[in-house]
């Protein structure tokens, strides 16, 4: 089994597979795409390898365009270096990123709401800002990326508690409060979120309302299912679309992508993996020549 989650069943690929895949499509070539650690890095890679070969990934901690042997674990990883096109600082890719440079983002967030906004500052549960419930880790760049970025992609597994009518707490503005031309008025340069994909289905959010709608579900998955898994009445598109199976191509692009499958396995990869030698030997047999 390639992951600490048991297979989609009837099928030979887990639900952070068919996350990672479908992120992966959002992807074009020839941009510039700014990507965290995580499945987000793991999608840049596969997309790289299946239909974009000249996207260009941008770390945060000062790396451009790298090619990528192996996943990074950390921005600071030395791996993030790997025939790069350039090595500068965090102050100057944010500053490209403010000066409206980048294409794609790749978020994720404890909470989002109908319009996209993201929340990872605080839950309050019924405490407010100073007293919640959970202090979140803050921004950490996705401000940057939610307001600055040309468009934005979030990832986020679909539960109850997640997808709420209003969020807690503004950190990343998605539509805001959802009427024509808030972002502009906001003085947002980016042009907001396209996509949620999630564990169960991929959203989208009207041109018109910015409200997010349900577009695609995946194989198995009933629309009511994911209806009663979000906190408002969710819209459902009118031509639903069903995603595909991915391909045994995609498959093994993908985990040769994770080869180790520290990241789409989990803490429970890592355990399980024996030790260093076997993590270099597994890049080594799957690294890109």
């Amino acid at each position: 089994m390639h992951g600490s989650a048991e297979f989609v069943k009837g099928k030979n690929y887990t639900a952070s597979e068919l996350m990672a895949i479908t992120t992966c499509k959002e992807f074009r070539d020839w941009e510039v795409a700014f990507v965290g650690i995580g499945i987000p890095l793991v999608a840049g890679i596969l997309a790289k390898r299946l239909h974009a070969p000249n996207l260009s990934i941008v770390y945060e901690s000062g790396s451009i365009g790298p090619e990528k042997f192996r996943v990074d674990f950390n921005v600071g990883d030395s791996s993030a270096a790997d025939g790069a096109l350039c090595l500068t600082s965090e102050w100057r890719v944010f500053g490209d990123l403010q000066g409206g440079y980048y294409d794609i983002g790749v978020l994720g967030g404890a909470q989002i709401d109908r319009y996209g906004n993201l929340n990872t500052t605080a839950i309050f549960g019924g405490g407010d800002y100073r007293r919640p419930k959970v202090r979140l880790p803050g921004s950490g760049g996705g401000n940057d990326i939610g307001s600055s970025v040309g468009r934005v992609v979030i990832m986020m597994r679909l539960e109850k508690h997640r997808f709420v009518p209003r969020v807690d707490y503004i950190t990343t503005p998605g539509y805001l409060d959802g009427s024509p031309g808030a972002r502009e008025r906001a003085g947002l340069l980016g042009g907001g979120p396209v996509a949620v994909v999630t564990s169960k289905g991929v959203f989208r959010f009207h041109p018109e309302t910015r409200e997010m709608y349900l577009h695609t579900i995946y194989p198995g998955v009933e629309a009511e299912e994911i209806r009663q898994s979000v906190g408002w009445d969710l819209k459902i598109a009118g031509d639903l679309q069903v995603a595909p199976d991915p391909s045994e191509a995609e498959l093994a692009a993908l985990r040769a992508a994770d080869p180790a499958n520290l990241i789409l396995g989990g803490a429970g990869a890592r355990e399980r993996l024996s030790g260093l030698d076997e993590f270099v030997e597994l890049t080594l047999k799957h690294a890109k020549r």
